[in-house]
């Protein structure tokens, strides 16, 4: 029987996973997917708040998604986790994650025993000292990750592996389907946005920036929220639905609807200018290394308008990302399904690829 595991993607306001089987093929299956809906409040940032909660919406979870496998593999990518470049001296990669903690100290924010870290090895290069790795240091916030942990635990699950999501993000929309050269991905999520530029599909640099989506939808309620509630007869348009309306409006906007188009267009410009200003700093450190496209991904690319500003802004190709293109589809399932809220499971999908890997 073949073995499975679960994906899960901790939103702050969405739980969803993914299940996947047939590890050891070029093209694991895809067997199930589903999501349900997170209380305000229970996570925030990625980071469960309210354990007994998220522990009843994973087993609602389960049984409304019918899912088989019990072993989960969970995701950390918040603004407290931190992703730099490194350079240590050539040895195992046992040798190298144990030197860490000796190495790094003066890299992090917090105290060496209050992370989690690890080390990403990208290339082998020669030093006047000797031969050393290049890699990327992951450090998180060790009881961060742990509470996300036992909270799986409190829904009788078995956590299996913890990946950055940047990473799993990478592997399904850039390293699976061999996206050649130099590519930005980047993932617009709800609190945290995500920027991963990998060669040839191999991860060189990453960077989680903390403002998403959910940004607009909040400073809409702010300087909206008044107005709003002025004429009680009146059902007010709730700001997320604002939002996803509008949009980048373009052409003429009603006169009822200017001052919300304003209020999107200064928060989307302050997150573009953010990301080409990220993609900028890479390019400068690495000149050689040109950005030629940008895939991305998450809630906030669906942003009417957002891939076409951001291509202007950038003076670079921009693609909404694939993550089904390299995965086989179980009985009942159909890629037109899928592809109707595929950006919003790439996560899931990218951390139980990760796994089959």
């Amino acid at each position: 029987m073949a073995k499975s595991v679960v994906g899960i993607d901790i939103g702050s306001r969405t739980l969803r996973a993914v299940e996947v089987v047939d590890h050891e093929k070029s093209k694991p299956t895809v067997v199930r997917y589903c999501e349900v809906a997170l209380p305000a409040g229970a996570v925030i940032r990625g980071e469960v708040n309210e354990p007994n909660t998220v522990a009843s919406a994973l087993k609602e979870l389960w049984t409304k998604g019918g899912f088989k496998s019990k072993n989960v593999v969970l995701g950390v990518g918040n603004q407290r986790v931190l992703a730099r470049d490194i350079t240590v001296p050539k040895m195992s990669l046992k040798q190298i994650r144990e030197s860490l903690p000796f190495e790094v100290q003066e890299m992090l924010p917090i105290p060496v025993a209050d992370a989690l870290l690890d080390f990403y090895p990208i290339a082998e290069v020669e030093s006047e000292a000797g031969p050393m790795v290049r890699g990327l240091l992951i450090a998180a916030v060790k009881a961060a990750v742990l509470g996300n942990v036992a909270t799986t635990q409190l829904a009788g699950l078995t956590t299996v592996d913890v990946d950055l999501i940047p990473f799993a993000l990478n592997r399904v929309l850039i390293s699976r389907p061999g996206v050649a050269g130099t590519v930005a991905q980047i993932d617009i999520g709800g609190s945290t946005t995500s920027v991963v530029i990998a060669i040839d599909g191999v991860p060189q640099f990453v960077r989680i920036i903390a403002n998403g989506g959910d940004d607009i939808t909040q400073a809409l309620q702010a300087e909206l929220g008044l107005a709003l509630e002025v004429d009680p007869e009146v059902e007010a348009e709730q700001p997320e639905a604002m939002k996803r309306r509008l949009g980048l409006a373009t052409g003429t906007v009603a006169a009822v609807d200017k001052r919300a188009v304003e209020i999107i267009y200064k928060i989307a410009s302050e997150q573009l200018t953010s990301l080409r200003n990220t993609i900028n700093y890479f390019v400068n450190t690495r000149p050689i290394d040109a950005v030629n496209k940008i895939v991305l991904s998450g809630g906030g690319a669906h942003l009417q308008g957002l891939p076409e500003a951001l291509a202007e802004m950038t003076r670079l190709n921009v693609q909404v990302g694939d993550p089904f293109l390299t995965v086989s589809l179980g009985r009942g399932l159909t890629l037109e399904d899928l592809r109707r809220n595929g950006s919003t499971f790439s996560v899931a999908l990218g951390l139980a690829l990760g796994r089959a890997a």
